[in-house]
């Protein structure tokens, strides 16, 4: 039996939709933000753009997606991402975010608490937010150790209080958390311990919080040298308190829970790595076609260039289809089947970084000015290998963990049903 590579017409539809919808609205980003000083300036120049994405039904596919199987699926979330990414990083980033905040409710939540909590977000007006409140300003790459000092892992608490939970410590790097003009998100899920005195590994729990809840202080921002819209604010959560039944699932679940959002957005950040990739490779290929660079020919004459030219596009067709397989997987098996996700990321993102640099390669010089897209790309990719649990820090450590397990199969990525589950361990 053949295997089949083909987008099904749904796919395409979506495939071509999005494509539209970059070329017709995102391409103003750039100079919406061009000028202006801060990120929260630039965040919130993003919002007409930000409207008319929702207004075109992008959040609710990400917020509410089909529950019978239907629809373009994960790929079909690919597809939209690689063709906005292509255009501008900035609004899909802040679009996809939503996902990876709303990512423990879908996964451990009631029926109940996905339809509560994720009401406001499941609109086609307006410009709802969600954030993950996970990063902590101490670190996070080891932040389910399993030593029981209060100190090891991710700090952040909450204690019961009734028929409340009441949260306390500092988060940062929560793409959405600044919200607009410093509003704040419509929502944050925040990965904390119900209990100090155990192990992090233990103790882990996800607690949504309404935003506008007393409590939460947004404390500033660090500048980033790509993203350039994309606010990564430190939140200081100061005796916040929810509903008891803003938990989702039980004390302890947090572990599993994060493990699955991140392994969903490992698949999907392959598609921003192709979507960057194939801007700087479109300029790159336009440039040596039309460029002679005083000589008699243009340069994509010389091998020198054109053997560059087709390494490139070989590594960007190799991260497309791997980026397809990942979110195949993560799709069949509920979030579970993580290795090709989280080997993705790894790969599709450095690989970007390299096919970025590349394309500098073949223009030369003039590619470090800012009058070319090139060096612009170049900042914005390198964020990749880093944010969403960073290479070294997490996802290498995730295979790591997977190819020291005594039941690892290496060919059990190869099979259609996929098995295995990546679990992070400390290193």
């Amino acid at each position: 039996m053949a295997i089949e590579f083909a987008l099904s017409p749904e796919q395409r539809d979506v495939q071509l939709d999005a494509r539209a919808f970059a070329r017709d609205e995102l391409t103003g980003v750039a100079d919406a933000i061009a000028g202006l000083p801060t990120p929260e300036q630039r965040f919130d120049a993003l919002r007409p753009f930000y409207e008319r994405m929702v207004a075109a039904g992008f959040l609710r596919a990400v917020t509410d997606p089909p529950t019978d199987g239907s629809g373009p699926g994960l790929v079909g979330a690919a597809l939209v991402v690689e063709e906005l990414t292509a255009v501008d990083v900035n609004v899909p980033l802040t679009l996809m975010s939503n996902g990876l905040a709303i990512a423990p409710i879908v996964a451990g939540g009631t029926p109940e608490q996905i339809e509560r909590l994720l009401a406001p977000l499941r609109t086609d007006a307006g410009a709802p937010l969600a954030g993950f409140a996970f990063s902590e300003v101490a670190g996070t790459a080891d932040w389910d150790d399993p030593d029981p000092d209060p100190d090891a892992g991710l700090c952040t608490s909450a204690r019961r209080d009734g028929d409340e939970w009441v949260i306390n410590g500092w988060k940062q790097y929560i793409t959405n958390g600044y919200g607009w003009h410093g509003a704040g998100a419509n929502l944050y899920t925040v990965a904390c311990r119900t209990d100090v005195s155990r192990p992090a590994r233990e103790t882990l729990s996800i607690i949504a919080v309404p935003g506008g809840a007393p409590g939460i202080h947004i404390t500033g921002s660090r500048d980033t040298v790509g993203h350039l819209a994309a606010v990564s604010p430190r939140i200081h959560f100061e005796d916040v308190r929810v509903p008891a039944e803003n938990m989702v699932g039980q004390p302890g679940d947090g572990r599993e829970l994060v493990t699955r959002a991140f392994s969903t957005t490992a698949a999907v950040v392959g598609a921003m790595c192709v979507g960057v990739m194939r801007a700087a490779f479109d300029f790159a290929l336009e440039f040596a076609r039309t460029e002679k660079r005083a000589g008699s020919v243009p340069i994509i004459e010389h091998q020198a260039i054109g053997y560059l030219l087709a390494d490139i596009k070989t590594r960007m067709e190799a991260v497309r289809s791997l980026t397809w397989r990942a979110c195949a997987a993560i799709e069949r098996s509920g979030g579970r089947d993580s290795e090709l996700a989280v080997a993705n990321k790894v790969f599709s993102s450095e690989t970007a970084v390299q096919v970025v640099w590349d394309c500098m390669r073949v223009v030369g010089a003039e590619a470090y000015s800012v009058h070319l897209p090139l060096a612009g790309l170049l900042q914005d990719v390198i964020a990749y290998p880093l944010f969403g649990g960073s290479n070294m820090g997490v996802r290498r450590r995730q295979l790591h963990s997977l190819l020291r397990s005594e039941d690892y199969d290496p060919l059990a990525s190869m099979e259609i049903p996929g098995a295995m589950v990546v679990t992070p361990s400390p290193a």
